[in-house]
């Protein structure tokens, strides 16, 4: 197999397009084919990190005087770079970390209707007047820009998840310091390169790659980062939460251990599709994504020969290839957890299919796991309760929805939920009663609405300011109270 020599990219600092002064490089490989490089980008340093924080700290005066219009203008200028191009960058997005081709372009397009929906409702975030008894007194609250922004996003939505984060920051008038995943660099320079694209001034927004560890702390732990919107694990979370100055704002979409409860009237043919859609169709790396079903005892047979069924059938392969149902997991080390909690569940319960690693033919080369099905699982096992971020389900028994509703809040975490029920009763008890930021109601756990708030409880998130929505502006801004006098 002879393979093209993978291009080098660059850091964004200050305007222009620059390598690090490390002077090193890394390497991000196709998952569906090991032996292919995607791509080499920048193995940044702290003195990359801090150049990039300097360089958003000194544009931050201009862009806060930028029109509002112009900010928009900019904005929907990106969004049409990205659905220009999506076609194209859909092909990189699928090379570099494995999703299907049509949602890997979706995803393009979907992060374009993120930068219109924030153009136009930026225009009108606002604060508000207050009523008083001093006729020759104004009092009103005003929105003003924080400074300067930390956005460090995962590598399974490397552009959707970062665009609800810039477009927001930058429309509000903050600067930007973006570091994507090392896992998937070059979906997140090319959302970088949009905005460059379109016209933005230098420094305004600025983009490096490296490890977390060598430039982490620099564009978390300066005192010139006002605010800090990170997705990514728990742990790593709860890291940078603590870390951050006490001035420094923080927004921390964390890890999930998301239920699907099918009760005994529920359709059990759509139950098994958002079981299978809502844990496996993303391979199971969603933050949101269907890790346990609680099953009602009575229909726990029949809805177990479907899903089976159902599972079996997918079709498994690289996201380039038309058809695919699952591709592979993002990264060698993705795989290779995702094998022990696999062998952690064989240990625990019963395993009803799935669990291995496909190395045949076209798969030889790439980190492909078949997706496991677990049963007879129950709420101490680990894979009841530790994220996975893979294709693994465990189904869990239940006898009554308020069992049901007990297992599905035993967790530490409360990111995303799901009921499958004909019931109306059990539909409004479960949007009250579940403990978890995203309620879905025969729908599947994964996915949110670009104008709809997104966040979790518990430590799924930091609980403070919720992310995408109107409600996503709120983060970047903060407000000052005015008494005028006439």
């Amino acid at each position: 197999m002879t393979l093209a020599p993978a291009p080098l990219f660059q850091n964004h600092v200050d305007g222009a397009w620059v390598s690090s002064v490390t002077g090193r490089t890394f390497e991000s490989t196709n998952p569906a084919d090991a032996r292919e490089v995607v791509g080499r980008f920048q193995a940044s340093s702290a003195e990359d990190a801090r150049a990039a924080v300097a360089a958003a700290a000194a544009a931050f005066d201009g862009w806060k005087k930028t029109p509002i219009s112009r900010r928009a203008a900019m904005l929907n200028a990106a969004a049409l770079y990205l659905e220009t191009h999506a076609a194209t960058f859909a092909e990189e997005l699928t090379r570099e970390e494995g999703k299907p081709l049509a949602q890997a372009k979706d995803e393009f397009l979907r992060s374009a209707q993120t930068l219109r929906f924030y153009a136009v409702e930026g225009q009108s975030f606002s604060g508000e007047t207050f009523p008083q008894d001093d006729p020759d007194m104004v009092v009103y609250s005003q929105r003003e820009p924080l400074g300067v922004v930390t956005v460090i996003s995962p590598w399974n939505f490397p552009v959707s998840i970062p665009a609800r984060k810039i477009a927001p920051a930058l429309i509000t008038g903050n600067t930007v310091v973006f570091k994507p995943s090392s896992d998937a660099p070059l979906s997140g320079l090319r959302l970088a390169e949009a905005f460059v694209q379109a016209g933005l001034p230098k420094g305004v927004l600025n983009f490096i790659t490296g490890r977390a560890s060598e430039v982490g702390p620099a564009i978390t732990e300066s005192p010139a980062v006002r605010a800090i919107s990170f997705t990514g694990s728990t742990a790593a979370g709860e890291q940078i939460h603590r870390a951050a100055a006490m001035t420094t704002r923080t927004q921390m979409e964390l890890g999930g251990k998301n239920p699907l409860i099918v009760m005994d009237d529920a359709d059990l043919d759509k139950a098994v599709d958002l079981a299978v859609k809502g844990g496996l169709s993303l391979s199971g790396q969603a933050c949101t994504g269907t890790s346990r079903v609680l099953v009602m005892k009575g229909v726990k047979a029949a809805f177990t020969d479907k899903l089976v069924a159902k599972v079996r059938a997918l079709r498994i392969g690289s996201g380039m290839a038309p058809g695919m149902d699952m591709g592979p997991l993002a990264t060698r080390k993705q795989l290779e957890t995702v094998l022990a909690y696999i062998a952690i569940g064989k240990s625990e319960a019963t395993l009803l299919c799935g669990g291995e690693p496909l190395t045949e033919g076209d798969l030889a080369h790439g980190f492909y796991v078949s997706p496991a099905i677990f049963t007879d699982v129950t709420q101490q096992m680990r894979i009841a309760r530790e994220e996975i971020f893979g294709p693994v389900i465990a189904l869990i028994e239940v006898d009554s929805y308020e069992d049901a509703i007990a297992k599905a809040n035993d967790t530490e975490y409360g990111l995303s939920a799901a009921i499958a029920t004909s019931s109306p009763v059990h539909a409004h008890r479960f949007a009250h009663d579940i403990q978890s930021g995203t309620v879905k109601i025969n729908r599947t756990t994964t996915g949110n609405l670009v104008n709809a708030p997104f966040g979790g409880l518990k430590r799924s998130s930091t609980s403070t300011f919720r992310e995408s929505g109107r409600t996503g502006l709120e983060f970047y801004t903060q407000i000052k109270t005015v008494y005028r006098g006439c």
